[in-house]
């Protein structure tokens, strides 16, 4: 399921379906020297130049009427260290592909964010994330990066070499270079226990600091205008392995999560006050279930049901209180929300511009199906989110600014003296970076 392809006359369109762009030309580097002999000569025409992954952003971070990068030639393992237990691949590696291969190897990533279609430049870059007690970002598990320069240079970055580019380049929003390659540090493939169960609303928000507490991973979705939520805890296991059978994968992970999920949205969409109702129904769908695999079998879940999402990293002391205003203002207001809230966390990091940087973190996500106008629910969530210090994802729906970001991240200074530093005539500009690292 790619969404980079095309649309008719050179028009990029991404996976949600809300953001297009019609690219001056179209570049598909197949190694690092390529790259930057591209950027070399996007600066010689006096083009911008952007890259872009499988589109999974809800923003337009990646848009560009310039020049634009396709990575999926750069792709595949470069090199697995065995003493050092970190891989390095192409930029342009999908996480699907990357984690198949380590699968292969016996290692494993740490944590995962929940789909695995985007390549693993597009995906750090944004700062995706799963949910962890200890574990954070994906980009929080890098090592090392490459780094293509608006000069053309390749800069290698780690904690040792170029250390401030590489504190900032890990989640680099495409602002400072194009990333070429990515070491991440790995361990020897585990097993993970998910358990799965629904909760009340009432009871997930009471306990949530000990749900949280005493889980390596702890999630959960909350139904609007219902008080039922679906938890997931993930933990470590020492096995026998146990998947979820094939039927009952297909029947509850196609058939209910995807196919008739499809059905309740279209549904919702013809008859919005049809939603509650339908809520109700969806949130008692899932049964219980328990089942131990191999970690990116656990994390992941296919999601083809098209969707524009909204999240917000909040301090994590303060989601209980903001998820309680969220569905006070929903039960207040007349909206229809057919989509689950979904509810994550993550320990902070050292990343400049994570939003876990320097903060233990609660992450909400509302979610609209795509085609469905969301701009009230959302512009009315992120009145609460901004309210508790929110944070929004890059790659996410928000109306934010850099005056905003500047009071939100400690380090944004540090951030944007580094772009002036690496990109001066700003090669790697858009509309978006305008709007959030200022000019």
């Amino acid at each position: 399921m790619s969404s980079t392809a095309s649309g008719k006359n050179g028009t990029w369109r991404n996976w949600g379906g809300n953001v297009s762009a019609r690219p001056a030309r179209e570049v598909t580097p197949a190694s690092a020297e390529e790259l930057a002999e591209a950027v070399r000569r996007a600066a010689e025409d006096g083009l911008t130049v952007k890259a872009v992954g499988t589109g999974h952003s809800f923003t337009s971070i990646a848009a560009t009427d310039g020049v634009l990068i396709r990575p999926h030639l750069l792709t595949g393992i470069r090199h697995i260290d065995r003493d050092a237990m970190t891989v390095t691949v192409e930029a342009g590696t999908p996480l699907k592909r990357l984690n198949l291969a380590l699968a292969r190897e016996g290692l494993s990533l740490t944590n995962m964010g929940d789909i695995m279609e985007q390549t693993v430049s597009g995906a750090t870059s944004t700062g995706t994330h799963g949910t962890g007690r200890e574990s954070g970002s994906i980009a929080a598990q890098i090592t090392a990066l490459e780094l293509v320069t608006a000069d053309g240079s390749v800069l290698t970055c780690s904690r040792k070499e170029n250390p401030e580019v590489f504190a900032a380049a890990r989640i680099g929003l495409g602002a400072l270079g194009i990333v070429s390659a990515i070491t991440f540090a790995v361990e020897p493939v585990f097993l993970l226990t998910a358990r799965e169960e629904p909760m009340s609303f009432d009871r997930v928000t009471r306990d949530f600091d000990e749900l949280w507490a005493e889980n390596e991973h702890f999630e959960f979705y909350w139904f609007p205008h219902t008080g039922s939520t679906n938890t997931k805890r993930n933990n470590r296991s020492a096995g026998p392995e146990r998947p979820v059978g094939r039927l009952r994968a297909w029947f509850e992970d196609e058939f209910l999560s995807n196919g008739v999920f499809q059905a309740a949205q279209w549904a919702g969409r013809a008859a919005p006050a049809a939603v509650p109702a339908i809520a109700r129904i969806s949130s008692k769908a899932l049964s219980a279930r328990t089942y131990t695999d191999i970690p990116y079998e656990v994390f992941t879940s296919p999601r083809r049901v098209r969707f524009v999402e909204m999240e917000y990293a909040v301090p994590r002391a303060a989601v209980v209180e903001t998820l309680r205003e969220l569905k006070s203002m929903i039960d207040r207001s007349d909206l229809k929300v057919s989509f689950p809230v979904e509810v994550r966390t993550a320990p902070a990091d050292d990343i400049a511009l994570s939003t876990a940087a320097g903060r233990d973190s609660g992450y909400i996500a509302v979610h609209m199906a795509k085609g469905t106008p969301y701009q009230r629910y959302f512009t009315a969530a992120e009145r609460i989110f901004t309210a508790h210090e929110g944070r929004p994802h890059w790659g996410k729906v928000h109306t934010r600014d850099a005056e905003y970001f500047a009071g939100a991240y400690p380090r944004f200074g540090e951030f944007t003296a580094l772009r002036d530093r690496l990109d001066p005539d700003r090669l790697f500009r858009n509309n978006y970076l305008r709007r959030v690292l200022g000019d």
